[in-house]
């Protein structure tokens, strides 16, 4: 009888793994880690009709991709391998539309291809922003003060994201009343209350 394979054994506290001298293409501390995502990613390159040293280019311009967008995190290494391997998918779908014995209908099924990969990469790119905190949007609220003598319009814009504060643009007194007119909340103090204490408690 044979005998059974033994489980793997995973060492996570490796100290020779854990030096990271490659996390700036993984973003991981982890060197398993970003050799496996850098291989992950020449893996789906398309190099079936690239001879030995225009794979060797190819592989080196997928690192320096890698390299280029710089991830800081595990997280930011898959996406940034995902906007690889999609731009390299959409670019050999655009190369073969424009093969010249391309017939009409696979010329159109690589740019429909070509197209669905250019917008999962722009999904791709939105998320790593997002991440990043870059992807905060900004939102103009338009406040239209209306009085019996003027009309005065002030835009306040606010910049999503945490400790984000609200702008006034335009006038200083871009929110602004009449003269004589009553605002909410002019009179602080209101008419007095009468309350019930309850002595027991």
């Amino acid at each position: 009888m044979s005998e059974k394979p033994k489980p793997p054994t995973v060492v996570l506290d490796d100290p020779e793994d854990r030096r990271g001298r490659l996390k700036q293409i993984g973003g991981s501390q982890s060197d398993r880690w970003n050799n496996t995502l850098a291989n992950q990613t020449m893996s789906a390159l398309w190099i079936a009709h690239a001879g030995p040293g225009e794979r060797d280019v190819l592989f080196g311009a997928a690192a320096a991709g890698l390299a280029g967008i710089a991830p800081k995190d595990e997280i930011e290494g898959m996406l940034a391998a995902q906007m690889i391997a999609a731009h390299a998918a959409a670019m050999e779908c655009y190369r073969r539309a424009m093969l010249p014995e391309q017939p009409v209908h696979g010329r159109q099924d690589n740019l429909n291809a070509a197209n669905k990969l250019q917008r999962s990469f722009a999904v791709t790119l939105d998320a790593l922003n997002r991440h990043r905190g870059k992807g905060a949007q900004s939102i103009t609220v338009r406040h239209v003060t209306v009085n019996a003598d003027q009309a005065i319009v002030g835009d306040v814009t606010h910049n999503g994201g945490p400790g984000a504060q609200t702008k006034l643009e335009g006038q200083s007194h871009a929110i602004t009343y009449a003269p004589g007119q009553t605002l909410w909340g002019e009179n602080p103090i209101g008419p007095a209350v009468p309350v019930t204490v309850d002595a027991k408690r």
